[in-house]
């Protein structure tokens, strides 16, 4: 599928990290974004025509990268399935559950695939822990702790408007960097059925969302897991997962290239593209960990447990 023709949709920093991975699996073919000047300096570096027009940016693609801020990926995803592209969205997939099922409508209805970012879960670490428990090597899984430590400084959220806004993150330190370890958790753990949580905004100013969240959460099965994320932990650890279990441990740390695993994931969803399956992370996998991240934060603002339903 090396020839498969994208449109990246939104040239700010998460979008020139995808630049890169679809000149290096695919062919960048057109770049959007509502700077021109923006588009112009991702095209010239990665390829593609720049231009500020969707409709024109589908008329030559096959397949669109949505890389806006995070309220927005539906509007764009929507638009690009109802043109007949594939799609690849950058996590979350949107900011609310409405949002995440527009686009999920819109798969079904277009037959076309999505896949959501989620990169870690293509890491060496992750998939041979993911055997482990699934082989029964773990014995009977009883927690897991998901942990997000991460620094961010006040320049982070004064950069751009909708940073550290509902509207647009969606969230603050959970939603934007946590959501990795929390898909890890529940790819791990299983289905979530209630969440009880605590945040707080303790290290910036100027910003509607938490920096500092701490949640329980019950399995299915009767496990527990903790899920830590902050951005306000100077200098920033390590992402961690954990899972445990009557017969053994896993712990995942930081392992192999990000950029490594963000290919991999590229080259999965080619892949699925070409052999109609679906790709490895997808939008219910996607539509859970925002579920996961809304409860969590449902729960933080009412200050009781809050229930999850599991599939619609």
């Amino acid at each position: 599928m090396g020839g498969m023709r994208f449109a990246l949709v939104g040239a700010g920093a998460i979008g020139e990290v995808h630049a890169r991975l679809i000149a290096s699996s695919a062919e960048l073919a057109v770049v959007v974004d509502n700077s021109l000047e923006r588009a112009r300096q991702v095209a010239s570096e990665f390829g593609g025509t720049p231009t500020t027009s969707l409709a024109e940016a589908f008329e030559q693609v096959d397949a669109v990268s949505v890389c806006l801020p995070s309220g927005a990926h539906a509007d764009a995803a929507v638009l690009a399935l109802q043109a007949g592209k594939h799609v690849v969205v950058e996590k979350p997939i949107d900011v609310t559950l409405e949002a995440a099922d527009r686009i999920i409508a819109a798969e079904r209805e277009s037959g076309r695939t999505v896949a959501v970012i989620s990169q870690r879960r293509f890491q060496a670490e992750p998939a041979a822990a993911r055997r482990a428990i699934s082989e029964g090597r773990l014995g009977r899984i009883t927690s897991g702790i998901a942990e997000s430590t991460f620094w961010r400084p006040q320049e982070y959220y004064d950069s751009k408007p909708w940073r550290g806004t509902w509207a647009l993150d969606g969230g603050g330190a959970l939603m934007n960097q946590g959501i990795h370890a929390v898909d890890l958790l529940l790819w791990l753990m299983g289905e979530p059925v209630e969440v009880l949580a605590r945040s707080a905004c303790l290290a910036h100013d100027r910003i509607e969302v938490e920096d500092t969240v701490a949640a329980v959460v019950t399995f299915a099965s009767g496990a527990l897991g903790t899920i830590t994320a902050t951005t306000a932990a100077n200098p920033g650890l390590p992402v961690r997962v954990a899972v445990h279990g009557d017969r053994g441990s896993v712990v995942i740390g930081e392992s192999g290239s990000v950029d490594d695993a963000h290919l991999a994931q590229y080259n999965d969803f080619l892949d699925a593209v070409r052999d109609g399956r679906p790709p490895l992370v997808g939008t219910a996998d996607a539509r859970r960990a925002l579920a996961v991240v809304l409860a969590v934060y449902e729960s933080a603002r009412t200050g009781t447990p809050v229930a999850l339903n599991g599939e619609r």
